[in-house]
């Protein structure tokens, strides 16, 4: 991989091991030091050469889609996509395996559409003979949603296979690829795939206050009326886009400039493949450091994503997640708590402006973490394995 490590943040910042907000580059920040007009020419052209920029990722289905940036964080834009795309007598099979999928099953009963979750836990992913028995079973069911990364455990989800069988049932899928989307391969044609939606602030590595629905324009033209919100009615700020050129409420001007530094120099480093490749190095440098020191993950490796990887708390009673999160912000780094229900855990994103170089300085500072609290042993309590290796069979 890299032989000469990325530059350090600027003005001495940490870097955020996290799955977004994430570490950026000097000139993405930089790009934010101009006004901008919401009305004026000068940034009409720059959220179009945004759109056509993103629909250039998707390949050769591209004219099938258009793209529609919506304001706010991801969470407004899964729920722009359910309330726009899924039809008020519509019902949505939620595939959940982690806090995302979760909130998108409390999006939809907030929205009074109807669903059926699949929950499979902390550990392992939904996959396409599950979908297929249930869509079998519930001929109601008129979508799926599925999550690409499930950023509150860290697994990366079989898309192919949810694709599959939700296009043998005729039923239409939506994707959260909020923390995938810019770095895995997504071909939304090829997965035929309604919709999906993703973030400013993750692997394209810029900064937060927009999302974009990525739609067939057939499924767009077709939710005109049907979105239970002003603001987030995705037909409408299309439709606005595609008559003025401009988005319909006020606009967050300079993250859309940060946005399409940030599309620079993700076309520079040579697109999703190869950021897809600098992460997925960042991952397995940092899990086999972690992993030399007695942590354990949670998932096995064939479920790791490229985009946060969870680890278990160790057992050892002088290990608190405070101290440890202390004593790693104390050396450069802001790791992020987990999120599982059943034991005591810690992530390590592996996202933004961060190289092979700054994750053997995690591991390394995770070393010192160690001793500053006296731990002994870093692994987990036994329970802990013996649930994965229970529910993992």
């Amino acid at each position: 991989m890299s032989s000469s490590p990325l530059p350090m943040p600027a003005l001495g910042e940490p870097y955020l091991l996290t799955p977004g907000p994430l570490t950026t580059a000097c000139s993405v920040k930089q790009a934010m030091l101009k006004d901008w007009g919401s009305w004026d020419d000068d940034f009409r052209a720059l959220t179009r050469d945004m759109r056509r920029r993103l629909l250039a990722m998707i390949g050769d289905t591209a004219p099938e889609y258009d793209c529609v940036p919506i304001q706010g964080s991801g969470s407004y834009c899964v729920e722009a996509m359910l309330g726009s795309f899924v039809p008020r007598d519509g019902k949505v099979l939620v595939l959940a395996n982690g806090a995302y999928g979760l909130r998108a099953a409390q999006t939809l009963d907030y929205l009074g559409r109807a669903y059926h979750v699949l929950d499979k836990g902390d550990y392992l992913p939904p996959r396409g003979t599950e979908v297929a028995q249930i869509l079998a079973e519930d001929p109601m069911i008129t979508h799926v949603l599925a999550i690409h990364c499930e950023t509150s455990s860290g697994i990366l989800n079989p898309l192919e296979e949810i694709a599959e069988a939700t296009q043998a049932a005729g039923r239409k899928l939506l994707i959260d690829s909020m923390s995938a989307f810019g770095a895995l391969p997504l071909d939304p044609g090829a997965l035929n795939c309604a919709a999906f939606v993703s973030s400013a602030n993750k692997c394209i590595e810029g900064v937060p206050g927009f999302g974009f629905v990525i739609a067939r324009k057939e499924e767009i033209d077709a939710s005109r009326g049907n979105s239970h919100s002003l603001s987030l009615d995705v037909h409408a700020q299309w439709a606005t886009m595609e008559k003025t050129g401009q988005w319909r409420y006020t606009p967050p001007t300079h993250v859309v400039a940060a946005f399409l530094k940030a599309l620079d120099l993700h076309e520079a480093e040579g697109g999703v493949p190869a950021r897809g490749a600098r992460y997925t190095n960042n991952r397995d440098v940092v899990v086999q450091g972690l992993r030399d020191l007695g942590f354990e993950t949670l998932l096995e490796d064939r479920w790791l994503s490229p985009i946060i990887v969870t680890f278990f708390c160790p057992a050892d009673t002088n290990f608190t997640f405070k101290g440890f999160y202390d004593s790693m912000k104390a050396r450069g780094f802001i790791i992020y708590p987990g999120k599982l229900t059943v034991v005591e855990s810690f992530r390590i994103g592996v996202i933004g402006q961060m190289d092979e170089h700054v994750m053997r300085r995690v591991v390394e500072a995770a070393r010192e973490a160690l001793t500053d609290m006296n731990v002994s042993c870093a692994a987990p309590p036994a329970a802990a394995l013996e649930e994965r290796k229970k529910l993992a069979a």
